[in-house]
């Protein structure tokens, strides 16, 4: 005879158990939670305060667009170098450990624009910027996966794609500091009653007290995030982080290498992250070159910028709702085709039109990062920290495509359409190759 006690104890406990499963964020995690979210945040803001320094060094240092682009290239390069060693060492020490060492070389970076702006070399610029994003790498190649490990596996994406919500946050900061402190405060961007740039017309020892203020005007933001990461530095060191639970297990690389490279789903979703951070790379940095070639100012094209974020962050909260209802896969699909609607509008109809579609093509990214993730890494198991490791390193679309694009908009037309316009078939195509991926996950289900 069955027990009724006991059949009753089982219940509850298989209600708590399912309860548990469906929540995001259990209490005992949400310190961490809170404090590993707010790294999200914290690399955003150096992501959005930098896609305008394209557009700022283009004027300061009076270099083509294809040459500005070269500050996506430096920073994105960064997560392909250092993705890897950092999952190496998320195996070998703690992911506190390795989140200290991130913002360790995050602050190392901030700070050396002070020397940068004083011997006002380009290319030290781009070097503070690859050593920036040496720290992010090791943040985002452990925040991902310590963050899909805070809970149930059921609601990992979700989870993710809540933490990934204040990264937005942070970039939307990082534009209004852009608008705000940098780009309306560039003397070199001053324009006469024609329309054309004072700056250009200068001599040059004018032209040397005006660069030498800008820069100075580029640096102080960055050295003043250095400091606020020293802080969160302190932060992290004083609070307990809970640990992966294979510390210091031997490596064996090719085994991995051989797993994941077997792993079709996460085989493809490497490729689609490369694109879709392409995409988002290419909307975000040359909206700028995009507004001004109709004549916007670089602080009125920064706060279209900023609305784009808004409205990226808005939907991302909207998606994540209604991830609960619809297969991740399937809305990915969605979203991308909305992509590639905007974008097309972008380049064929241009003018205000144009721009506003660009805009709200941020609406239709905001779930696809952490999306493809998640999707990514759901069948990876025991190599999550590589196969995290490999997602970043796809972070390297930032730094190849913009440098193309660049070139494009340097060129008066192409095709009949101004170079501006046409440069951004490279995002359409970044969006049909996500569709592709969503849709070939969903159909796969």
């Amino acid at each position: 005879m069955n027990n009724p006690a006991i059949e009753h104890n089982n219940s509850v406990t298989t209600e708590i158990e399912d309860k548990k499963k469906d929540t995001v964020v259990e209490k005992r995690y949400l310190l961490p939670f809170i404090l590993i979210s707010s790294l999200f945040a914290l690399w955003g803001f150096a992501n959005d305060i930098t896609n305008p320094m394209v557009s700022a060094f283009e004027t300061v240092m009076e270099i083509s667009t294809f040459k500005a682009a070269f500050v996506q290239m430096a920073f994105y390069s960064g997560y392909f170098t250092m993705a890897l060693p950092a999952a190496v060492l998320i195996k070998k020490y703690s992911y506190k450990k390795v989140i200290m060492i991130g913002l360790g070389l995050y602050a190392v970076g901030c700070l050396l624009f002070i020397p940068a702006a004083q011997y006002q070399v380009f290319a030290f610029f781009l070097v503070s910027l690859y050593i920036i994003t040496f720290g992010l790498a090791f943040l985002e190649t452990t925040a991902n996966p310590l963050i899909m490990s805070l809970g149930s596996k059921e609601t990992a994406t979700r989870r993710l794609n809540f933490a990934q919500s204040f990264n937005p946050i942070g970039s939307i900061t990082g534009m209004f500091v852009a608008q705000q402190f940098i780009l309306s405060s560039l003397h070199s961007a001053e324009k006469a009653a024609d329309g054309s740039l004072i700056y250009e017309t200068l001599s040059a020892v004018d032209k040397e007290g005006i660069r030498l203020h800008d820069l100075m005007v580029i640096r102080d933001p960055y050295a003043m995030l250095g400091i606020v990461v020293i802080l969160m530095f302190i932060i992290i060191a004083v609070t307990k982080i809970p640990q992966n639970t294979k510390i210091g297990q031997k490596v064996d690389f090719g085994a991995i290498f051989s797993r994941l490279s077997q792993n079709k789903e996460y085989r493809e979703g490497v490729i689609a992250q490369v694109f879709y951070v392409g995409a988002q790379i290419m909307c975000w940095t040359f909206i700028i070159q995009y507004a001004e070639n109709i004549g916007y100012s670089k602080a009125d094209a920064q706060a279209l910028n900023i609305v784009a974020m808004i409205t990226f962050l808005c939907c991302r909260w909207v998606a994540t709702f209604m991830m609960k209802y619809i297969k991740p896969s399937l809305l990915l699909t969605i979203f991308a085709c909305g992509g590639i609607s905007t974008i097309s509008i972008t380049i064929l109809v241009g003018g205000d039109i144009g721009l506003y579609a660009l805009v709200a093509t941020s609406a239709f990214m905001s779930l696809m990062f952490p999306t493809i993730y998640g999707i990514a890494l759901d069948k990876v198991g025991e190599d999550s920290e590589f196969g995290a490791a490999g997602l970043v390193m796809a972070i390297v679309g930032g730094a190849l495509m913009p440098p193309l694009q660049g070139k494009m908009i340097d060129q008066d037309f192409i095709f009949g359409l101004p170079g501006v316009n046409f440069s951004f078939i490279l995002p359409l195509i970044c969006f049909i190759v996500i569709a592709i991926f969503g849709y070939r996950r969903f159909a796969t289900k």
